[in-house]
């Protein structure tokens, strides 16, 4: 199924944030919502500078009780070891079958370096640069171990080929790793890397190592520009543009029922906000805002948060989901099993037995 105006099928995806849940059960219902609108995937926010539930570990519970919908937790790579996030987002991709990603973001204030105690706060182009280095060693660090490095032989008592494990050496600014990784290559061979690129410091980050590129941006025109440009600096990275994926992020008021579209917006918005930029209005016109931009080739797809989760999350689905998908313009099944497959993206070679790289 292809899409009207030559363009490929829209991407969704849903943010499950909840102000003060602390049980990882409630966010089982609203993946599992998400997941029966077919939406690529669901993210969860973190963050070191105010209370709340790992977000890793609350998908990891989430994982079990979904079977396509990925799997999208924010992890600071401030202040954290790279061997240690890169180890438990494999084991999350291990634990949802192929499903996982990870929202890099970084931690600019002194208040959350002095949880920690082992620096002071740092700007946040050397953060990100620091970022995209975590970003690099953790692909080197899932390909350290061939995919057929497990042998699992009990007659002989070999789990593994130490052939096919891999030291990484890598050095960036603020941290050494040897590897190899403790964990087996992950089911997509890379989890994918999703980076909100609406600020500066961030945007080489998301045009280098993304796979998906996220966008607070409040009309097309102004979307459609941030694409371009993060398209043209994955290009002169040596990537394939076309590779990644870019999405508008919206925060999303779907209570107070249809109302009249403004001039070139659906809906109330968006309008920019504290929170970024804001629709307030029907799933109607959300689903119209959402095919003009896209047949506009402003974005590649959006990424959704609702105001009030249930509420919104439902309206979403059964209302704008239902529209896209009745033109055409969104899935109405998953085709595959993994977060690459619904996002089309290939899976990585693994580049040591590519090139032969010695342990």
């Amino acid at each position: 199924m292809t899409a009207p105006h030559g363009r490929g099928l829209l991407h969704l995806a849903a943010a499950l944030d909840q102000q003060a849940a602390f049980d990882a059960a409630s966010y089982v219902g609203p993946a599992q919502l998400a997941e029966r609108g077919g939406l690529d995937f669901v993210t969860l926010g973190d963050t070191f500078a105010r209370p709340g539930p790992d977000a890793l570990a609350v998908l990891s519970r989430v994982a079990p009780a979904t079977r396509r919908i990925g799997l999208v937790p924010t992890v600071t790579t401030t202040h954290t070891e790279p061997f240690h996030v890169q180890a438990a987002v494999a084991t999350l991709d291990w634990v949802s079958r192929g499903r996982a990603g990870w929202q890099l973001d970084v931690s600019t204030t002194e208040g959350e370096a002095r949880l920690f105690g082992r620096r002071h706060a740092a700007p946040a182009d050397a953060l990100w640069r620091e970022a995209g280095e975590i970003a690099e060693v953790a692909a080197r660090l899932w390909d350290s171990w061939e995919d057929d490095a497990e042998i699992r032989d009990e007659a002989t008592g070999r789990f593994v080929d130490r052939d096919k494990l891999h030291h990484v050496d890598f050095r960036g600014a603020t941290f050494f790793v040897k590897g190899p990784s403790i964990v087996p290559r992950p089911p997509q061979g890379h989890p994918v890397r999703v980076v909100d690129a609406t600020e500066g410091p961030a945007r080489g980050v998301a045009a280098r190592y993304a796979d998906v590129a996220l966008v607070r941006v409040v009309g097309p025109a102004q979307a459609r520009a941030v694409r371009a440009e993060l398209r043209d600096a994955a290009a002169k990275f040596g990537r394939d543009p076309d590779t990644l994926r870019v999405l508008g992020s919206l925060v999303v008021d779907l209570g107070d029922g249809e109302r009249a579209a403004e001039p070139g917006h659906g809906g109330g918005g968006p309008r920019q906000t504290a929170q970024g930029p804001l629709y307030r209005g029907g799933p109607v016109d959300l689903a119209e805002l959402i095919a003009a931009w896209h047949a506009s080739e402003a974005v590649d797809g959006f990424h959704l948060a609702p105001v009030e989760p249930h509420r919104d999350l439902e309206r979403l689905v059964n209302g704008t989901v239902a529209l896209l998908q009745h033109r055409g313009l969104f899935r109405t099944f998953y085709p595959g099993s993994t977060l690459r497959e619904h996002l089309g993206l290939a899976r990585p070679a693994n580049q040591y037995a590519m090139t032969g790289g010695a342990s």
